[in-house]
């Protein structure tokens, strides 16, 4: 007769050890977390669109920390990335005036009493900004032995800038027809009178005007292509050297989705309103000296939207943070049920 406690038990056995392996052994996909540090340096430009302005042309620099978790297939050479973190940026980036700027003050009054109007010629405009922001991004992507990618978004947040705007401005005196739209009758001919100090007519005065500007609130698209550097080993097993620092080389790209720029109705040139033809005023230079030079972007109609684009290089090392121990629990469990139900251990280790 055959022994029915003992069919029972092996039975039992089985089936406590398939709920073991489940319960217990370890899952197919390997996960790795990684802290890291990066610095990033390239171009920067701000792209006006629906403007008379070429995009600015500029350099920036920026350093940044992040997490990153690694999850793949145990002795793949690929694995899915995702990352998140924060960073500091900081830039200068200018714009090049594309044509000279003129401001008249038509319909003066010299100190002879001739009507004439009072030009302003802005020439070699320059404008500069300076610009610091914090960006936080949110990117996935995969690793191929050498090769990776990362995708997504980036929030900027810029918390300081300045703009310092630079030019020649010259002024000159226009006589004869067309004054002011009407007909001057002392001078059959044209004129434009130059190079008189005395009568505040100067041939080129270096002007410049430095004030805080802000910029929006912006997302970025970001794309970051690349390799890892050093020796790298795959498969499994102890005897497979492990690395716990990573080393990256890549190129990125982001791009503004929003308006960085606010919309303003500024002038470009704030000059005196009308012609000084006191004594103290021909002979100091009032008409010039209290001018003011508004940063381009904040004047009327200069664009419809401003787009953030800043392209570089980026090497980014990273240090594996240290690994779950091995369930030994599960182990010394699976151990003991096998031993509790006749079963033997031998030649049967799982190891990763």
């Amino acid at each position: 007769m055959k022994n029915t406690n003992y069919s029972v038990k092996k039975y039992q056995s089985y089936w406590v050890l398939l709920i073991a392996l489940m319960l217990c052994s370890p899952m197919q996909a390997k996960v790795n977390s990684y802290v890291g540090l990066s610095v990033q340096a390239g171009e920067w430009s701000l792209m006006p669109s629906g403007s008379k302005y070429s995009p600015s042309i500029g350099v920036a620099g920026g350093l940044g920390f992040q997490y990153e978790l690694q999850a793949g297939q145990n002795a793949s050479p690929t694995r899915f990335l995702f990352d998140i973190g924060v960073g500091a940026v900081g830039g200068l980036t200018a714009y090049q005036q594309q044509s000279n700027q003129t401001v008249i003050r038509y319909e003066q009054l010299d100190r002879q009493g001739e009507l004439f109007d009072y030009v302003y010629n802005v020439q070699n405009r320059k404008d500069k900004y300076n610009d610091v922001a914090v960006n936080v991004p949110l990117m996935v992507g995969m690793q191929h032995k050498r090769f990776y990618f990362l995708a997504g978004a980036k929030v900027y947040a810029h918390i300081w800038t300045q703009t310092k705007s630079t030019a020649t401005v010259e002024t000159y005196g226009h006589y004869g027809y067309g004054v002011g739209g009407a007909t001057y009758i002392g001078n059959s001919q044209d004129a434009n009178l130059r190079g008189i100090p005395e009568e505040q007519f100067f041939d080129g005065i270096q002007k410049s005007s430095s004030v805080k500007t802000s910029f929006n609130l912006d997302v970025d698209l970001s794309l970051e292509v690349g390799c890892r550097l050093g020796e790298i080993y795959y498969g499994k097993g102890y005897d497979v050297p492990k690395r716990k620092t990573e080393y990256r080389l890549a190129a990125f790209v982001d791009y503004g989705l929003l308006d960085l720029h606010t919309k303003k109705m500024n002038d470009a040139l704030i000059a005196p309103r009308s012609y000084d033809n006191t004594p103290a005023g021909y002979k100091t230079t009032t008409m010039v000296d209290g001018l003011v030079l508004n940063d381009i972007m904040s004047t009327a109609g200069f664009a419809s939207k401003v787009s953030n684009l800043f392209v570089g290089v980026k090497f980014t090392v990273l240090f594996q943070l240290p690994e779950e121990k091995k369930c030994v629990l599960c182990s010394d469990s699976y151990r003991s049920l096998v031993r509790s139900y006749g079963g033997s251990s031998r030649g049967m280790q799982y190891e990763e």
